[in-house]
């Protein structure tokens, strides 16, 4: 077996296993003296070396480091590339094939079917499926298509393979199919990648009466890749073979020419002997073990003045100093030994070459510490400073607060630059806007070595006079330096009897720097002086504006952070419902608690719909910031506009989940921040039946506190969150005893970054087990068992006990589809109305169901059923199994009709058309008197 050696930092081994070992590599130190003394390195063949290997010459000459390995890689990538493009060839022509007889398959079954005897005659009687299902169920296994779909022209499936989804809307572009034309397109599907063809039906006239789709996966299309894969596999190691064979020979070739050594050894033992001798700060020396000058570089050269032969000469005739020249001439170790040569004071470090077997003698080096002892205290001052800059970087600004910011530059910078520290901001600036020029400064923080110092305190308006300088430096934009306090009688204007304090106390020099933060101003920060005799320099000054704009940064960061932050929260207030509509379906309790660290984008809502039910929706937009709090805005708005049409769960979230998809293209589009993700759950309670119909987005399952006290997790349909888009909604529904808790909540009250969702959930259950039996009791002790200590996310909260409309506030009628029935219909009403107590809306309800009866036997199906329900208003339904809806029109003067439900519009509070799985329902709502 043939072992690939990597590069690393050693040489890698020449040899396998059995003979001796590989000799030593000798330093490269040595080598480079050899060189430099003008002698080759020894040839590595001949007695004294052992002959390698046939193993290990190949594991040589396969290193990565020797010139045969690099070309056994090139070979080896270029025959790899060749590969992968053959392959990807292969593959991308059978994608190209098996799609195009994906098309053309499913093309030939749609027509065909379409076209065969009996499909349009089919569609033209009153039940298609009956007729339909079985005969595309048998043509879809005969063509061996996924699915054969017929459809009338609305989209509505007459059949399907999964008998659930016939009555169902068709999933893909249908326009074309009705002018006549046939459609094929690919989607992703359920079931996989998969081409769908839609052709229509046509009637003897040429009319389309219907339309057939028939669609097939792409894995059911083979093609001939695996046939060509195996040949072309073999060509590839076939390839690799001979690569690695010359790669081998060349090796072995090379590594005579060579005697072993690499490529990038030699250049690199070139390169550091050129380094030594003329780049490098620092003498060095090679002495041989007869005392003689093997090498000395451009360094040495300067600081022991050499003579320019030099080299090859005995260390004791250069005219060296008596200590320095035994010391190099002797070979012994030393470590930092400081000879004085000149005038210079140079640290001698010496070592033997024969340590590790080399050649005798020794390796010196020398450095000039002349200025080390000058420079020594420049460097710890300088050294301090640096410190007090780095430590400005990581200290300030963490905490996105304005005033903390300030205290944290004035805590900074006492003691270490200056005695006391004041900081001065503008107004605005606190309050997150930009600052205003010509206001007062507020006195925002102060540190000093003392507490007593007689300045400003914190809290206090200052208007500086034009002649200190304070005011000359937020004119100018740039520090002002007073070195003598005494003697600044602009600063003494500001304040004469307070300056004289100043003064007296000790204080005797000053260096105030404007905030600035691009073009803006943020105010002032002022180092005072007092515990140290000498004034502040000018490299005080040039340190003080450094770490004061490094500073400003952080606090423009934190007004900004305040504005964002305030305007967010408006918006999120403003956006959020302020109070509950009027019901009688549910009893409601809710908490909504912002996150301490911003605001985010948690909300809820509880919209009132027809029929006496009420819809309870909880969503959460990903992220914090203003950008999550408008986007939670705009998905409230859309629920409230959605709600309106009465939709279903499931059909609600599907056209959520569409505006979350408009949404981030737009924001693709724009450049603007992406919703990053959000999701919604949303559920409708009806009091008359007592069942909740559930569909969620991504959201944590609703919990149900029976009326017993227990705590069960609804087993809720949960699809993807909004915006992702490609799988369906379901909606799951469940019956609620009456005095029932729903609680619909959002993740900051169940996750956190400590523990799992599940002991959230778990935790959720404990204290729902324990809570008082009305909504607002549960909320309570909800909030007080799972509320965190520091909240990072928001917290919505929805407690609804449930409520059921009593059986002898609710009537219903079946109608005969007959002109008849209306009268017996107006006569019960007028009953049920007098049983009711309400006689004086007899008239309106008569001529309301009168209106909405008559339509549907006209334009309606049967069965037909009347309902009325006596809650906070009286609502008056009427059910027919068609899905065309009525539309108000106002009718000419001279029409005999079309007047029947602009009366209906005018008589009731509201109105409108809801669809149910069979059909649909026309309610009107009227006031109580």
């Amino acid at each position: 077996m043939v072992r690939l050696v990597g590069r690393s930092g050693t040489r890698p081994a020449r040899r396998l296993g059995g003979g001796r070992p590989p000799a030593p590599a000798r330093p490269m130190r040595e080598r480079g003296a050899r060189h430099a003394a003008g002698r080759p390195p020894p040839r590595r063949t001949g007695a004294g070396l052992p002959r390698p290997g046939r193993l290990a010459r190949l594991r040589a000459a396969l290193g990565v480091r020797s010139l045969a390995g690099q070309v056994f890689v090139l070979q080896f990538v270029i025959v790899l590339l060749l590969v992968v493009a053959a392959v990807s060839a292969l593959v991308l022509q059978s994608r190209v094939d098996t799609t195009t007889e994906a098309r053309k398959r499913s093309v030939a079954v749609a027509q065909t079917f379409a076209n065969a005897p009996g499909t349009a005659a089919a569609l033209a009687t009153r039940d298609p499926t009956a007729l339909l299902q079985p005969r595309a169920e048998t043509a879809r296994e005969l063509s061996g298509v996924d699915f054969i779909v017929v459809t009338d022209t609305e989209g509505i499936r007459y059949t399907h393979p999964n008998p659930d989804r016939i009555g169902k809307q068709f999933v893909g572009n249908i326009e074309p199919a009705l002018a006549g034309e046939v459609v094929v397109e690919e989607i992703d599907g359920t079931i996989g990648r998969l081409v769908q063809a839609v052709v229509p039906v046509k009637a003897l006239d040429g009319t389309v009466v219907g339309l057939v789709s028939a669609g097939i996966t792409t894995e059911r299309v083979g093609g001939t890749a695996d046939e060509q894969l195996p040949l072309l596999l073999g060509a590839a190691a076939a390839a690799l073979a001979l690569a690695l064979a010359g790669t081998a020979l060349v090796s072995r070739r090379l590594m005579r020419q060579t005697h072993g050594l690499g490529p990038d050894e030699m250049t690199r033992m070139y390169e550091h002997h050129d380094a030594v001798l003329h780049s490098v700060r620092e003498g060095v020396i090679i002495v041989g073990a007869d005392g003689g000058l093997l090498l000395a570089n451009d360094e040495a050269h300067r600081l022991l003045d050499l003579p320019a032969d030099a080299e090859g000469r005995q260390v004791r005739d250069l005219g060296l100093d008596p200590d320095t020249a035994d010391l190099l001439a002797s070979g012994r170790m030393a470590t930092d030994e400081v000879h004085l040569v000149g005038d210079r004071l140079l640290a001698v470090n010496q070592r033997p070459t024969d340590l590790a077997g080399g050649p005798a003698g020794s390796v010196a080096t020398l450095r000039d510490s002349t200025e080390l002892r000058a420079l020594s205290g420049r460097a710890e001052l300088a050294r301090e400073r640096l410190d007090l800059l780095y430590d400005a970087g990581v200290r300030i600004g963490g905490s996105l607060d304005v005033t903390r910011t300030a205290e944290e530059l004035a805590e900074l910078t006492v003691p270490r630059l200056a005695d006391f520290v004041t900081v001065d901001l503008f107004g605005a600036v606190l309050d997150g806007e930009p600052p205003e020029a010509g206001t007062e400064l507020c006195r925002t923080a102060s540190s000093g070595i003392r507490p007593d110092a007689p300045l400003y305190p914190v809290g206090e308006r200052i208007r500086f006079v034009p002649t200190s300088p304070q005011a000359r430096a937020l004119d100018s934009g740039e520090s002002v330096l007073e070195r003598d306090l005494s003697a600044a009688h602009g600063w003494h204007a500001q304040d004469l009897e307070r300056a004289g304090q100043v003064v007296e106390y000790g204080i005797h020099s000053l260096i105030t720097v404007p905030l600035r933060a691009g073009a803006l101003v943020l105010g002032l920060v002022t180092l005072w002086r007092s515990r140290q005799p000498e004034p502040f320099d000018d490299e005080d000054q040039a340190l003080a504006e450094e770490l004061v704009t490094r500073a400003a940064v952080s606090i423009d960061n934190a007004r900004r952070f305040t504005r964002e932050h305030t305007m967010a929260v408006t918006l999120q207030r403003s956006l959020l419902p302020r109070t509950l509509p009027e019901q009688s379906a549910l009893e409601i309790a809710y908490r909504y608690l912002p996150a301490q660290a911003g605001v985010g984008g948690d909300w809820f809502d509880v919209l009132p719909l027809s029929g006496a039910r009420v819809a309870l929706v909880v969503g959460d937009v990903v992220g914090h910031g203003l950008h999550a709090a408008a986007t939670m805005g705009r998905l409230r708005t859309a629920v409230h506009n959605f709600s309106a049409l009465d939709l279903a769960p499931d059909e609600l979230l599907g056209l959520l989940d569409e505006l979350v998809a408009r949404l981030q293209d737009e924001a693709a589009e724009d450049g603007g921040a992406l919703v990053t993700g959000a999701t919604c759950l949303y559920a409708i309670y009806d009091p008359v039946s007592r069942r909740c119909a559930i569909a969620r987005a991504g959201h944590p399952p609703p919990a149900v506190v029976r009326p017993d006290g227990g705590v069960e997790f609804l087993d809720v349909a949960v699809g993807p969150p909004l915006g992702l888009g490609g799988l369906p909604f379901e909606t799951s529904e469940v019956e609620l005893a009456e005095g029932s808790r729903l609680v619909l909540y959002t993740d900051g009250l169940v996750e956190d970054r400590g523990r799992d969702i599940d002991v959230g959930l778990e935790l959720l259950r404990e204290a729902l087990e324990r809570a008082g039996p009305s909504p607002e009791e549960t909320c309570r002790a909800v909030l007080d068992a799972r509320l965190p200590a520091r909240r990072g996310d928001d917290i919505a909260l929805i407690v609804a006990r449930t409520r059921a409309l009593p059986s002898d506030r609710i009537a219903e009628w079946d109608v005969p589809a007959e002109p008849a029935a209306v009268a017996r219909v107006r006569a019960a009403v007028t009953r049920r109305l007098a049983e009711w107590g309400l006689e004086e809306m007899t008239f309106g309800t008569e001529l309301i169901l009168s209106e909405l009866v008559t339509n549907a036997i006209r334009y309606g199906a049967a069965p037909l059923r009347v309902r009325m329900l006596y809650d906070r208003t009286l609502v008056c339904e009427v059910f027919d199994s068609s899905n065309t809806a009525p539309h108000l029109r106002y009718a000419a003067m001279t029409d005999e009709g079309g007047r029947g439900l602009f009366l209906v519009a005018q008589l009731a509070e509201r109105w409108g058309t809801r669809y149910v799985a069979d059909g649909k329902v026309i309610w009107a709502e009227q006031p109580l008197p």
